[in-house]
């Protein structure tokens, strides 16, 4: 089984390559399968990670940023994947 991980913040005022830079320096306890990091308008930043993992289980996952670099507290999400 396999499992998504979201991780999604918007920039405070003017620090979105701040943000982005912090996101991407944030090691985890355990690599992932895959890490990817996304940009987009409004200084928002998005990190998906795939694990070969149950839905439910015990991940390692970004930590909250410096107050100051955001403007509201991050999302997360999990995703499955769907047979097609």
């Amino acid at each position: 089984m396999s499992v998504a991980l979201m991780w999604e913040a918007r920039a405070a005022e003017g620090c979105g390559a701040e943000l982005l830079a912090w996101a991407r320096a944030q090691g985890l306890a355990v690599a992932p399968v895959r890490r990817e990091t996304f940009r987009a308008p409004g200084d928002r930043v998005l990190v998906i990670t795939w694990w070969d993992a149950a839905y439910d289980a015990d991940l390692p996952e970004l930590p909250e940023p410096p107050g100051d670099l955001v403007s509201r507290p991050p999302h997360r999400w999990r995703f499955e994947p769907v047979d097609s």
